[in-house]
């Protein structure tokens, strides 16, 4: 049986383009309110992990348990941190972002020198320099980085809806170019 994402029915593609041009927008619109929601979600999450580690660690076959332990009491302090505290976790969270973002961008750099293949290496060079300069502005600025990363998160869910509300159709339209009408040459009888 070929099964493929385009074997689903149109409308499921349509709505979830439809899904996705509204989270978009609503990104888009309230970017703060997007960045606070997203705090808030990774807190829950992990809240629940910090949870799991715990229940985890007193399982009688568990090894590690102190580091389990330690785990799951760090992750339910960050998460009710998250919870309690969102803005500040967004901006904490684009921060972090901004300096793995430095530090990736070091270390392309020296990926790019110690290159022993010549020819792509201004493209290793301009990576580089895009993660570098990303990442400074992200840790500089973390609080108008925090809501750019939601705008720009809204505007990548408007296209990828566009994109599904298109091939939803096309997938319409090649389905009834597929269907033969009763009566026509090759329909059963």
């Amino acid at each position: 049986m070929n099964h493929d994402w385009l074997n689903v029915s149109w409308k499921m593609l349509v709505l979830r383009g439809v899904l996705g041009i509204i989270f978009g927008i609503v990104a888009m619109v309230w970017p703060v309110t997007t960045a606070i929601a997203l705090a808030l979600m990774w807190g829950v999450w992990a809240v629940v992990d910090g949870i799991s580690a715990l229940a985890q660690a007193f399982q009688p076959e568990a090894i590690g348990k102190g580091w389990l332990v330690a785990m799951g009491i760090l992750g339910l302090l960050a998460g009710l941190f998250a919870i309690f505290r969102p803005g500040v976790t967004a901006v904490g969270l684009t921060w972090v972002l901004g300096i793995w973002l430095v530090v990736r961008g070091l270390f392309e750099l020296f990926g790019a020198f110690s290159s022993t293949i010549a020819q792509p290496r201004w493209l290793l060079f301009l990576s580089a320099a895009l993660s570098i300069v990303l990442g400074l502005l992200f840790a500089f600025n973390p609080g108008t980085s925090a809501v750019a990363v939601a705008f720009w998160l809204g505007l990548m869910a408007l296209a990828w809806g566009a994109v599904f509300i298109v091939v939803g159709f096309m997938v319409r339209r090649e389905g009834a170019a597929h269907t033969v009408a009763p009566g026509a040459p090759g329909a059963p009888a």
